[in-house]
């Protein structure tokens, strides 16, 4: 069959016929991101700009109230980004797929719902049995996201979190040797006719291999 127009008598195009293909319907995703509550915790496991990816693509995302001010993202940040701010942390864990940045703590364990899908740090050697079996007995599909790997055979997640903590190391370390802070003076940094400060750095994390 010809795939060139038609043209009438009258000298006007008809459009041809064509099948194509009708693509099935994704399942949306409901996604839950909780306030943490560990000692010194201030991440949140998703940015507002990651949160307008999700929007955009049909999915639908809840932030508890206040959960990005430990990284300075408020909710009209997250508000824009096209999520909806929960103010109850019982209605948050209502989603389906709940995204941490912090294990789970017992108090949030009562809250889990049956069947839910949570990606956060597990930790498994560090995990109780208790809470193992309450994950197992409300089948909860638990993704370790420190055991992600790429098909490059690397931990992307592990990796970022290491450049984040070794950028900050050296900025403290900075900050406690300056005599502000009743250090000894010493600048980081190579400055023409002072002695270059050294640096012990133990490990091979994202800092130490660079």
């Amino acid at each position: 069959m010809s795939k060139r127009p038609y043209i009438s008598p009258s000298f006007s195009y008809v459009p041809l016929e064509e099948t194509l293909e009708i693509l099935p319907k994704r399942k949306q995703l409901f996604i839950g991101i909780p306030k943490e509550t560990a000692f010194q915790e201030n991440r949140i496991a998703l940015t507002p700009e990651a949160v307008s990816v999700l929007v955009n693509n049909g999915h639908e995302v809840a932030v508890e109230h206040n959960a990005g001010e430990g990284s300075f993202y408020f909710d009209s940040d997250y508000s824009e980004a096209g999520a909806r701010i929960v103010y109850n942390k019982a209605d948050l864990y209502k989603a389906t797929t709940i995204i941490k940045s912090a294990p789970i703590t017992d108090e949030e364990l009562e809250l889990l719902q049956p069947n839910q899908v949570i990606v956060s740090p597990i930790h498994l050697p560090f995990l109780k049995s208790e809470m193992i079996e309450q994950l197992m007995h409300k089948k909860i599909i638990a993704i370790a996201f420190e055991s992600i790997k790429d098909d490059a055979g690397t931990y992307p997640i592990v990796r970022s979190m290491s450049e984040i903590a070794g950028s900050s190391a050296i900025l403290t370390a900075a900050k406690y040797l300056s005599n502000v802070h009743h250090g000894k003076g010493i600048l980081l940094g190579g400055i023409s006719g002072v002695p270059p400060a050294k640096v012990l750095i133990i490990g091979a994390g994202g800092i130490g291999c660079e």
